[in-house]
């Protein structure tokens, strides 16, 4: 008795911090369907630096490739992360973004995902706020967690994405 150990249900999920800057709330996004939490559920950040990392190992689950702005990664437990640089940015057709990684790749936390220059963004008249979320609509997923002080303190997650 004993010799098959019961498989430990995973239970909550850790998003890391993805990019340098200051954690605010999805309220202070000037988009009303990031904004109202029509997107999802999650933050957003003010970035320092343009550079988006891996916030958990998982798979890119798709790389915006025309417009390089916005990455929707996959966590092994099936968990979709959304990670939006900027807003309305898709209208750059690319300019001043570099994709690192593909659709469909394998994606390990901390590993450099996308690249974007802040002062162009900011001279086309786009916001550089990147909202990072939860989309809606995945059926394990009871809620999301956003963690107070986030991207301050080194080891705190950004989210944690708590399953049913």
């Amino acid at each position: 008795m004993g010799w098959f150990k019961k498989k430990e249900k995973l239970e909550v999920i850790e998003v890391g911090v993805p990019l340098a800057g200051s954690v605010v709330e999805l309220s202070e996004v000037p988009d009303p369907a990031f904004a109202g939490g029509f997107m999802g559920k999650g933050i957003a950040i003010k970035p320092r630096e343009g550079k988006v990392y891996a916030p958990f190992d998982g798979t890119v689950a798709h790389a915006f490739g025309r417009s390089n702005h916005a990455l929707l990664l996959e966590h092994a437990s099936g968990i979709q992360l959304l990670i939006h640089v900027g807003i309305n940015t898709v209208s750059l057709k690319g300019r001043g973004f570099t994709l690192r990684v593909q659709t469909g790749e394998k994606i390990k936390k901390g590993q450099l995902l996308l690249e974007f220059d802040i002062s162009e963004i900011e001279q086309a008249g786009f916001p550089v706020i990147t909202p990072v979320l939860v989309p809606d609509d995945q059926e394990m997923v009871k809620s999301v967690e956003t963690m107070e002080g986030a991207g301050v303190v080194d080891g705190v997650p950004l989210l944690r994405v708590h399953l049913k």
